[in-house]
């Protein structure tokens, strides 16, 4: 009889505070809800925060054209558009969300100073529609061997690795290109020997590099230059768009380059003047492009964001 008392009380008190907390009413349904998502359980919609855009940088980049190919390619990315700017005006909207912990999604590669500065992580791109992990290489003008023998072995014996395009990059935000490449040509002698072993100077010959206006080219196109002024050349540096560098050494208008990102970002500048330049190989291996976002964005792949509806 006891053990049916207590057992009809519980009852009793257990309809009580049903009723007690259905007649809250609405309010605490809504405190309830929201400390379900303040609580991690309901995932963050990033792609709605971010309004739908990838911040990208130049019309024309090589990444430029493969970003907008993977918003076509991905059905999760139905509605996105691609925010073109600049490199500059990419890293300052970057730096900005880092600053205030806001999501955003950048076109971004490697080498860069922004993955030394920041904690960053590529998203995975499944379908590989911005590219596989690629190479810089070198190309000349045709004749420039027979013109230029000296420097010719000097930029085909060029090659050193990311964190080295990396340094000049990073000391160039507090200085400048041509000061980070002199301060690198400087103490980094046993690698800059390695590829003037044995040439001789000049005395005041031109040469032409063209460029791209990436950072990571600027960096490697001001190191060269460095390097050929100190045998001797007269160097001129130009920073054109992609299709323009191949076009100038195609066309004689330029010397060399050490730019070209393959075979993905610049491939079809490549073949279309293939048989025009000599291509001396590559000079940094290990590059890459995606869509980048800060550590702290709890999403992995490309196909994690949501389309806009």
């Amino acid at each position: 009889m006891i053990n049916i008392k207590w057992k009809n009380l519980g009852i009793i008190v257990g309809l009580s505070l049903s009723l007690v907390a259905a007649g809250c009413g609405q309010g605490d349904t809504d405190d309830t809800t929201n400390n379900a998502n303040d609580s991690g359980d309901e995932a963050p919609n990033y792609s709605e925060e971010v309004e739908y855009t990838i911040t990208g940088i130049e019309p024309g980049a090589g990444i430029t054209e493969l970003a907008k190919n993977t918003l076509e390619e991905y059905e999760n990315l139905e509605g996105w558009t691609l925010q073109e700017s600049s490199t500059a005006g990419m890293i300052g909207a970057l730096q900005e969300a880092i600053q205030n912990e806001e999501p955003i999604v950048v076109t971004g590669w490697t080498p860069h100073w922004i993955f030394s500065q920041y904690d960053l992580k590529f998203l995975e791109d499944p379908k590989g529609t911005l590219g596989k992990t690629e190479n810089i290489n070198t190309i000349v003008r045709k004749g420039l061997e027979e013109d230029m023998p000296i420097a010719y072995q000097i930029l085909d014996r060029f090659h050193w690795e990311p964190k080295d395009m990396e340094t000049v990059m990073l000391e160039a935000q507090e200085s400048s290109f041509e000061e980070a490449a002199k301060n690198w040509v400087e103490e980094n002698s046993d690698k800059v020997d390695e590829w003037t072993k044995g040439v001789d100077k000049v005395d005041g010959k031109e040469i032409v590099l063209v460029s791209t206006l990436w950072e990571s080219e600027r960096a490697s196109g001001n190191v060269m230059k460095v390097v050929l002024e100190q045998q001797g050349y007269e160097v001129s540096l130009k920073t054109v768009a992609p299709a323009i560098v191949f076009q100038s050494i195609a066309g004689a208008d330029a010397d060399a380059t050490v730019a070209p990102w393959l075979p993905t970002t610049h491939g079809s500048f490549y073949e279309k003047y293939k048989e025009d330049f000599v291509d001396l190989g590559e000079n940094l291996t290990g590059t890459k492009n995606g869509f980048v976002v800060p550590e702290y964005m709890d999403i992995e792949s490309i196909e994690d964001l949501q389309p806009k509806e």
